[in-house]
């Protein structure tokens, strides 16, 4: 017994120094979903438009901790009716890439769960930071559906992996060209089949429905041989990039390169170090865990304050950054009243860990 105590004792002495190394870095009176950083410190975020509110999509957060918006005004100040060409409609991921310059994903919808607009909303944009001018605008009209949903990208090379969130697809795409294709359409690995559970509760919409957001999280292997990729509610599939990047490769034949590669929990968002551990964030218990290359899980941290942990980020100097958004708080969640603490919150923890860039 006195073993078990003394055991007990060492395990909470552990945790809490874990999570005393959790450190505030910004706060934001908008929900946010997403950061990424530059290897000279800079900040960049991702306000997505998940109830059709106006103004910043995508900030640069100052030394000060005052947000602006980025590249500019004019590109953060879309509203229904005006032109989509040049402006960011809905914003909902965003990353610094191996080519150094910060990718984002447009979805084009005006709102979360929106199909969307005409013309050129539905977009990849990219921005030199050394400039902060737009270099390239990459329409994705042509590998989308009435319900498309673009949720995330990384990158290898001169090729894009993007994943469908509304129509469950992998989208593959030149970044020279800008022309693509989809794949695994509606397969058991893009499509989320349970419920999305945020803080002990299954998510719904407004009508009651349990929330389904198809293939969302994807990471690629620090040698760039493997994919993962997941529904928000898990679980974490595997295919190797060589077969989804044949052309000649039939459907059937690339479902069968799919594996399982873990039962993930319901989860806000993922990152992978250089050594292959993918990072998770588990949005029902409030916590981060890593997973090895080969399968193995371990508690990163458990925290009260990890309220949504979303799209994570491992920067240069060995630490893993988490935006909490309360996402699950927003009224199109909470039968239509707004439940979310201002502010949110991004931390920062160290973990050690090398980044990989895609």
């Amino acid at each position: 017994m006195k073993a078990k105590l003394i055991a007990m004792s060492l395990f909470l002495s552990l945790f809490n120094s874990v999570k005393a190394q959790l450190q505030k870095v910004a706060i934001s009176n908008i929900v946010w979903n997403g950061v990424t950083t530059s290897s000279d410190g800079r900040i960049f975020v991702n306000f997505p438009r998940i109830e059709g509110d106006k103004g910043m999509r995508i900030g640069e957060v100052l030394k000060n901790g005052n947000i602006i918006p980025y590249p500019n005004k004019d590109w953060n100040n879309w509203e229904n009716g005006a032109d989509v060409n040049n402006k960011f409609v809905r914003t909902n991921s965003l990353r610094i890439g191996p080519d150094g310059l910060l990718w984002i994903v447009d979805t084009g919808t005006p709102s979360m769960g929106q199909d969307p607009l005409l013309g050129n909303a539905l977009k990849l944009v990219s921005i030199d930071i050394k400039t902060n001018t737009v270099q390239q605008i990459i329409p994705l009209s042509l590998v989308s559906k009435p319900s498309t949903f673009i949720d995330d990208l990384r990158i290898v090379g001169n090729t894009i992996y993007l994943t469908d969130a509304g129509e469950p697809a992998l989208i593959i795409l030149d970044k020279r060209t800008g022309k693509g294709r989809r794949v695994l359409e509606s397969h058991t690995s893009t499509t989320d089949n349970l419920p999305i559970k945020a803080e002990g509760k299954i998510m719904k919409d407004k009508q009651g429905n349990e929330v389904r957001i198809h293939a969302d999280q994807l990471e690629i292997s620090p040698d760039g041989k493997w994919l993962y990729f997941q529904p928000a509610s898990g679980p974490l599939w595997k295919v190797e990039t060589q077969y989804l990047n044949n052309h000649e490769l039939s459907e059937t034949d690339l479902e069968s390169k799919v594996s399982l590669f873990y039962n993930t929990p319901s989860t806000g968002g993922t990152a992978i170090d250089a050594d292959g551990n993918i990072y998770v964030s588990d949005v029902n218990l409030k916590q981060i865990i890593k997973i090895t290359s080969d399968g193995k899980e371990s508690l990163v941290i458990k925290d009260e304050k990890l309220l949504w942990a979303d799209a994570l980020w491992i920067d240069d100097n060995g630490y893993l950054w988490i935006p909490t958004g309360q996402l699950n708080r927003l009224a199109a969640f909470q039968k239509g009243i707004n439940q979310v603490q201002f502010p949110v919150v991004i931390y920062k923890l160290k973990v050690e860990a090398k980044p990989t860039r895609n």
